[in-house]
């Protein structure tokens, strides 16, 4: 009798159940094709922007009120902060239309931090940019119906 109530605790324990995967394991999606993936997104926006296709940039951007660009830059002390879709994409025509000559393309992105939520995304990496310098950005990313799109974006020139 009392071996029995001795094996009854044991007997809980294992008709539970395993306990949970650790987080990796957890993970509803592949992380190394997740992050090759945003890094196509990406580098196929950067392409776009400093290219001028305006159609391949949007491509590339949720199209929703709460989306944000911010720039800052240290070398000539200016900043810009633009809220919202249609002030995003105002922002870039502008841009657009007073520097319609492409920008001179830094090396494809290969190495960025990402840190998953689901469907969304936080990114951030280094970049030499061979018209401004180095910068760091940080990109907010949600997948929408299976695509990587930028929802927010903070861009720091350091310009060294």
């Amino acid at each position: 009798m009392l071996r029995n109530l001795l094996l009854l605790p044991l007997l809980l324990v294992l008709a539970c159940g395993s306990p949970p995967p650790p987080d990796d394991e957890a993970a509803p999606f592949n992380v190394a094709s997740e992050k090759a993936a945003i890094l196509q997104t990406l580098n196929e926006e950067t392409i776009a922007a400093f290219s001028r296709d305006y159609r391949g940039w949007q491509d590339k951007w949720v199209q929703k009120d709460y989306v944000s660009k911010i720039y800052m830059n240290f070398v000539d002390s200016s900043m810009t902060e633009t809220r919202g879709w249609d002030d995003v994409k105002q922002f870039v025509v502008d841009y657009f239309a007073e520097h319609p000559a492409p920008d001179p393309l830094p090396e494809p992105l290969t190495d960025i931090e990402v840190r998953l939520y689901g469907d969304g995304a936080w990114v951030s990496y280094e970049q030499d940019d061979p018209a401004r310098g180095r910068k760091l950005e940080e990109r907010l990313l949600e997948r929408i119906d299976g695509q990587w799109k930028i929802a927010g974006m903070r861009t720091v020139i350091y310009g060294e």
